[in-house]
Order: C-alpha cells, then sequence, then structure tokens
C-alpha cells in the first residue's frame, strides 16, 4: 500500500437556529429549553463531559436559592430527578452520562463535545457564525446561527465585541456598599476540590515533593478536619491575577495546595485525618468570575436587596451574596463574607442580551451584574433557571422572528407565560392555566390544583394528599374532545438531591421522594357505551413536570394512583386537562 500525505484539514459548515457555546449546567438548560421550544439548536461544548463545575471532573455542588420553598424547578430538577433513578449510587461518572444523555438524545439538538471556539464572524453588530476546532475529529467546524448564547462562563464571545466588565467595581459606580472604595481588577479566584473516602484502617499518605508545606497556623478560619460534607471550596487563589490568561499557573498552585493541606490533616499529630484517605483530587479548577457582559440593565447590589421586584423577571435567585476575598488561601481573614440577600430576588431578562451585539444572548456566571450582584447569581442552579429561560427566549425570537430586545419589548408576558407552563418558578407571579378546560375534580374542592401556585409556599401546602389506589375523578362542564393531562408532582424541594462531597462508610444512596406518583392509570368514560375505558397506563415516572398526550371524546376522567415510590400517599401541586 503507498504512503500518503495530507496538507489540509477538513472543513465542515453547519447552519442551525441558535448555537449555544458551553455545556455547563446554564447551557444544558439552555440547549434543551431551545430545542423542545422549536428552535434548531447546537450546543458547543470544549470538554469531553457535560456539567462544566457539576461535572465530575470540578465537582461541585449545585446550590441555589435558600428555602426549600424556593427551590429550581424547570429542567434542573428534571436532571436531578433522573439522576435519583439512575444514579441511586450518585456516581460522579454515571451522572456525567446522565448529563450526556439529556442533551445527546433530545430532538432537535446536536451536541458537539471536545470543541473549541477560536473565532467568531460579526457584521452589522450580529454574530454571524463562530468558527470552531473539534479535537477528537480533527478538523474544523463553521457554525452559521439566526442567535448566539454564550454560556462559556469565559464569555469566549466577547471577540464579536460585546461590552462587558471585569473586576470589582467602586462603591460609587452603582452605589453599592459593599464593594470596594475603588474600582480594580481584582475578582473571586479558582478551586480545586478533593474529596475523601471513610476507611476503617489508618492508610498512610505521603505527598509528592512539589506540595506546600502547611500548619494550622498558616490556614486560620479553614475547616481542617476530615468530615463528611466538607467540600473543601476554600482551596481557591487566582483572585488576585487573571483566572483565564493565568489559568495554567493558577492550576499549578492549587494542586501544590489541595496536596499540602491534605498532607496538613492527613498526617497531624492528633491523628484526625487517620479515618479517612484522599480519594480524589481534580485537574480542572472550577471558576467564579472573570467576565460579565453589559446588557440593557446591569443587575447590581441594590437591585438584589430589594428582591429584584422587575416586570421582566424570568428567572430568580436566593443565594447569599458570597463575596470570597480575592487572595483566597493566601488571606489570612476569613475566605468569604456571606451578606445577606433575599431569598428568592429576581432577575429581569434584561440582564440576559448584550447591550451591542443584538444577536447574543448569555446565561450562567457571565450575565450582565455587578461583581456584588454576581456574587449571589453565580451559583448553578441560579444558572441552571437562567439557562432555561434565555434558550426558551431564543426559540420564542427565532418563532417571531425577533432579537432578544425586540422580544423584551413585544413578547416578555408570553416568554414569563411559556416559562411558568414549563414548570420555571417565578416569585409572584401565578401560572394562567390559558389552554385547561374547566373540570371539577373530587379530591380537590377548594380547587387548589388550579390555582397557578406549583408549589408549597409560606406555609401553604398548595397541593392535595392521595392514598395509594385511590382514584381522583375529573368531570367537564360537557363532551369535549380531549388531548391530554399535565401534572405536577411533589418531587420534595427539601432534598437538595446533590451528588456527594465525600464517601463514607456509610454509602452514598439517592432516593427518589416517597410521595412521588410512580405508576398511574387514565380512564375515560365513554358516553356511547356508557363504561370506562383504560386511556394509558404511566410506569416508573420520575417527571415533576408530567404531560401526557392522548386523544378522548368524553366529560369524566379518571385517575387512578396504583403505586408510589415508597409512600403510601401521593402528593400532588396540579393538575389541568387540555
Amino acid at each position: 500500500m503507498p504512503s500518503k500525505t495530507e496538507n489540509k484539514l477538513v472543513v465542515e459548515k453547519i447552519d442551525t437556529d441558535v448555537c449555544i457555546v458551553g455545556g455547563g449546567m446554564s447551557g444544558i438548560c439552555a440547549a434543551i429549553a431551545s430545542a423542545r421550544n422549536g428552535a434548531k439548536t447546537i450546543l458547543i461544548q470544549d470538554r469531553p463531559v457535560l456539567g462544566g463545575n457539576a461535572s465530575s471532573e470540578v465537582r461541585m455542588w449545585i446550590c441555589g436559592a435558600h428555602g426549600s420553598d424556593q427551590k429550581e424547578a424547570g429542567i434542573l430538577e428534571e436532571i436531578l430527578l433522573e439522576n435519583l433513578y439512575r444514579n441511586p449510587g450518585l456516581k460522579y461518572t454515571i451522572w456525567d452520562h446522565i448529563l450526556y444523555s439529556k442533551v445527546q438524545y433530545q430532538d432537535n439538538l446536536n451536541l458537539l463535545l471536545n470543541t473549541s471556539v477560536v473565532k467568531t464572524i460579526v457584521e452589522n453588530d450580529c454574530i454571524q457564525s463562530v468558527k470552531a476546532w473539534q479535537l477528537t475529529t480533527q478538523k474544523w467546524l463553521e457554525i452559521n446561527a439566526d442567535l448566539f448564547i454564550d454560556c462559556s462562563g469565559d464569555s469566549i464571545l466577547r471577540y464579536s465585541g460585546a461590552e462587558f466588565y471585569r473586576g470589582r467595581e467602586s462603591k460609587n459606580e452603582f452605589g453599592e456598599s459593599l464593594t470596594v472604595d475603588e474600582a480594580d481588577n481584582c475578582t473571586m479566584g479558582n478551586s480545586i476540590l478533593i474529596q475523601l473516602r471513610e476507611v476503617d484502617e489508618h492508610i498512610p499518605f505521603i505527598p509528592p515533593d512539589w506540595a506546600y508545606k502547611y500548619t494550622e497556623e498558616d490556614l486560620p478560619k479553614r475547616t481542617l478536619k476530615a468530615r463528611a460534607n466538607n467540600n473543601f471550596w476554600w482551596l481557591e487563589i487566582g483572585g488576585m491575577q487573571d483566572t483565564i490568561g493565568d489559568a495554567e499557573s493558577i492550576q499549578d498552585e492549587l494542586l501544590k495546595m489541595a496536596y499540602g493541606v491534605w498532607d496538613c490533616i492527613k498526617n497531624h499529630p492528633d491523628g484526625r485525618g487517620h479515618q479517612w484517605e484522599l480519594e480524589w483530587v481534580g485537574s480542572l479548577p472550577g471558576k467564579r468570575e472573570n467576565i460579565r457582559y453589559k446588557g440593557d440593565k446591569v443587575l447590581c447590589q441594590e437591585d438584589v436587596s430589594s428582591g429584584g421586584n422587575f416586570s421582566d423577571m424570568v428567572a430568580y435567585g436566593g443565594w447569599s451574596m458570597d463575596d470570597h476575598h480575592p487572595e483566597g488561601i493566601n488571606y489570612k481573614g476569613a475566605p468569604t463574607i456571606f451578606h445577606k440577600a433575599p431569598s428568592p430576588y429576581g432577575i429581569p431578562f434584561r440582564c440576559l442580551y448584550s447591550s451591542n451585539i443584538k444577536n447574543l444572548l448569555f446565561a450562567g456566571r457571565n450575565i450582565s451584574t455587578t461583581h456584588m450582584a454576581l456574587s449571589s447569581t453565580r451559583v448553578m442552579a441560579t444558572c441552571a433557571i437562567i439557562g432555561q429561560a434565555v434558550g426558551t427566549a431564543a426559540a420564542m425570537s427565532i418563532e417571531y422572528s425577533l432579537n432578544p430586545r425586540e422580544l423584551y419589548d413585544s413578547k416578555i408576558s408570553a416568554l414569563q407565560e411559556r416559562l411558568l407552563d414549563q414548570d420555571c418558578y417565578l416569585p409572584g407571579i401565578k401560572r394562567e392555566n390559558k389552554k385547561g378546560l374547566s373540570l371539577k375534580i373530587d379530591k380537590d374542592p377548594q380547587g387548589v390544583l388550579i390555582n397557578g401556585i406549583d408549589r408549597g409556599l409560606a406555609g401553604e401546602d398548595n397541593g392535595i394528599w392521595i392514598e395509594k389506589n385511590d382514584v381522583i375523578q375529573l368531570e367537564l362542564d360537557e363532551v369535549k374532545q380531549i388531548q391530554g393531562i399535565r401534572l405536577i408532582h411533589d418531587s420534595d424541594f427539601k432534598n437538595t438531591k446533590r451528588q456527594p462531597c465525600s464517601y463514607p462508610l456509610k454509602k452514598n444512596v439517592g432516593i427518589l421522594p416517597d410521595m412521588m406518583i410512580k405508576e398511574y392509570q387514565i380512564s375515560s368514560f365513554s358516553e356511547l357505551k356508557g363504561e370506562w375505558q383504560e386511556i394509558l397506563v404511566v410506569k416508573n415516572n420520575v417527571l415533576r413536570l408530567d404531560v401526557q398526550y392522548f386523544s378522548a371524546t368524553t366529560s369524566k376522567l379518571q385517575l387512578k394512583v396504583i403505586d408510589l415510590w415508597g409512600g403510601e400517599k401521593a402528593h400532588l401541586f396540579a393538575l389541568d386537562v387540555f
């Protein structure tokens, strides 16, 4: 066989409606929302796995608004429930593939892993296309799209000429009392996490020669104990540097720190680390902050503190303003200050699209905020629901042939209505059941299942309890053509459904909420035959938002609860017939 030569790389051109860059939790939720709402969508991720800071490469908890009443729902809750079902051992490697399967097998969505955007092409203040390199296939990709969403965290699409902010604003710039007196380029730093496994006998640990040597005096106000639920988030550095440009040297420092901290704990004279061994050390630092885009609105400290009562609210936050000191582990004071923030506060749509690039939206830690507001909005559950809002908005922009600013001007109520219908909670706004048919529910004389509040809130249950094997009777005012049924199950917001940060002898186990309906039957009454007929049986339900499509002409339906995920009583928040 003769030898061959090549001197030209393959270039593949792809056209799409919406191109999303960055496959963390915000990018995942944006991509799924965009595709489900009808837009042809591409998701570009520069790593071999999805999840960003939540992936097996970083292993940070998915945190969000404080208080179980305010827990984020929508696509994020759907993913977390599926993880409990398919990954009850809460293994990070399986978690990666839960995320992979949600994206890879979503209709209307094309996933490009191991792909890095290297260039943006801009005309008339609009991004026309991006050029990207896919490492595994050794080819160039040119992706043309009508809309682009930057969920990269590092704001790679800023090279389009989009306006952005970096560093800490002064007190005077936005009237923020908690920030610095003079503006600077400091940010919160990067972290490498470590995970521990509990053992029944001491296993020696010998640190590498290059690891730092620490004593307790070197690390004041840090938790230097081996125990469950310690994820060592304070292993942080880089806020005094450029967390993008200096990323490689920051990573090197973090590894020295991580092994040095574990050496300090494991080999401490009091034996505090003998019960645990080092299970895992990250190689990819998790980032908190670098580039924040400028939108038509810049969310600031006062917006957060006052509750964010915006008419264009499409998401919400509720984490404290958790402002890490830029010196990280080298700072001798507390590693962060948890400034109070209300839970919830609204996040407006105007913070989620570019002030000067007409077809650019963003979601995640790069939205239009000040440094102080970012210290709250940056947590991943908040980023995820922002992602769902932006993905939905992008699909609607395609549907109505509008750019994001035009969508804000003319369709913001329609966007909010669609988000509510798709199980996105918007504090203070009730879901209106415009598509639902008027009906009476025998188990719900007060009408709580149609009150538009799909969760327990402020001490109000907003749901009904049903015994296993009981039947809910649904009666319409007349015979009608029915297309389906929409349920909101109680997925137990008190359970955070987080992945573990340590591995105790008593194994980590994920358990589905015992009040969720696992199996149920829908029947319709045949007016012609004068009898009940089975329409469908749903088995192994793990969805909070559960929409079933079928065709029936009737004035009466029945829902029979057959089985639950462990409990004897089911809890429902909503039941609509359409």
